[in-house]
């Protein structure tokens, strides 16, 4: 008896798949689970995406915590100095996860050519700074050098900026600046590099150079900036982080971080969690579907095969355990597939950049995509326990089938 009721399990995992009835049916199942998953890759590669890369362009700007004096002031001109000399300065030991604090300043002028002229931010910026985050923003030219002993004048522009002006690499241009009496003073710059980084904020307004001409405009001592950005080893400690570093300097400074000082741009990113979410639990729940009706599709297909499995004494949870394993096979061969696609898909936008976006609406001119090993292993994981589970309640169908009423089925 044992080995006819192997031979009848045999049957029905082997030859369920050459009945005309469940064959269409199991592949409509399959390309169903195929089409969650890469809906689901593709959602997620491309929401962690758009937040990396945005958040990589604020930072570039403005590190991840801004160290100021405490003023009422919430420009982007830093208005008033603090001291170089701090105890969190170069290295913040007082709090771990600090890559690196470096100084900055900002002020306010015109850069005026022969036949136009544009308003911009000078930010000075001292031979330390890591240009790390501006590297694949650099689209031609080379970045300022600001070790040399006397004041740089070195910059480097935005492409916008540029083009406005007609300026390109080894152009001169002269700038006008105003101090507190209302008198200009002009400076002369050279352009070395062009940036663009697709987010109109900072590509209309920014040009980068030596510290030391804004120290020297505003009458400050060698000594004196306008702030410190604090860069970090992890992102995701940002809020933790904050809190930290406030607790760790002078109640007379003042710390921010970037996602409370560009608060509209953060909030819109959170959108991308829910919408993330959203899109997962909709597919899985379609997937869950497929995989039930492909299920009871079988099941009533060989209802006489379970009549006579039951007759030869075979347990329900024996019969539900082949039906869950030919759902399994279903499910693998759907998450292969659409693991496969998924990626290729992912692959080219990362590396062909096809999708193009309108970057004053997306900040960016591109639809990024970034998606890492651990991540696809936990959706590939959740995604077959959560079937496998739904998939329960169908099998329990065979519970409730009569091995007389069974074998007479027709």
């Amino acid at each position: 008896m044992n080995y006819e009721l192997f031979i009848a399990k045999r049957i029905i995992t082997t030859k369920v798949y050459k009945s005309s009835i469940s064959k269409p049916i199991i592949k409509i199942a399959i390309i169903a689970v195929a089409l969650g998953l890469i809906t689901m890759l593709l959602s997620l590669a491309i929401g962690v995406g758009m937040q990396r890369r945005i958040r990589e362009k604020v930072s570039a700007f403005s590190g991840h915590i801004i160290i100021s004096v405490f003023d009422a002031n919430k420009s982007e001109i830093t208005l008033k100095s603090l001291q170089k000399n701090q105890d969190f300065y170069p290295n913040f030991n007082a709090v771990s996860g600090v890559k690196k604090v470096q100084v900055y300043a900002t002020k306010a002028g015109i850069i005026r050519t022969e036949k136009d002229f544009e308003g911009i931010i000078f930010k000075g910026v001292d031979a330390d700074y890591d240009w790390t985050l501006f590297q694949s923003y650099l689209v031609k030219g080379r970045l300022p050098d600001l070790t040399t002993t006397k004041r740089s004048k070195e910059m480097l522009i935005s492409q916008t900026i540029a083009d406005r002006l007609g300026l390109t690499i080894g152009s001169r241009f002269n700038t006008f600046f105003f101090d507190e009496s209302g008198k200009n003073k002009a400076r002369n710059f050279t352009v070395v590099g062009l940036y663009k980084t697709a987010f109109d904020e900072f590509d209309k307004a920014y040009i980068i150079g030596d510290i030391r001409h804004i120290q020297k405009l505003n009458h400050w001592k060698a000594d004196q900036v306008g702030g410190f950005e604090v860069l970090l080893d992890d992102f995701d400690t940002i809020d933790e982080k904050g809190k930290e570093i406030y607790s760790e300097t002078f109640s007379t400074l003042n710390t921010r971080t970037i996602k409370e000082k560009y608060a509209d741009i953060f909030e819109w990113l959170k959108l991308f969690d829910t919408n993330i979410a959203m899109i997962i639990i909709i597919m899985i729940f379609v997937a869950a579907i497929n995989m039930i009706t492909a299920l009871l599709v079988l099941i009533l297909e060989r209802t006489q095969m379970i009549g006579m499995l039951k007759a030869m004494g075979a347990s329900d949870l024996s019969i539900r355990k082949v039906f869950l394993y030919n759902a399994a096979y279903i499910l693998f061969k759907g998450l292969l597939w659409g693991n496969a696609i998924g990626m290729a898909l992912i692959g080219i936008q990362y590396y062909f950049q096809p999708l193009k976006l309108d970057a004053k609406t997306y900040y960016v001119d591109h639809v990024p995509v970034s998606i890492d090993f651990s991540t696809i292993v936990s959706l590939n994981i959740g995604v077959l326990l959560l079937c496998l589970l739904i998939l329960i309640i169908p099998s329990i169908v065979i519970a409730k089938i009569s091995p007389v009423k069974a074998i007479k089925f027709d």
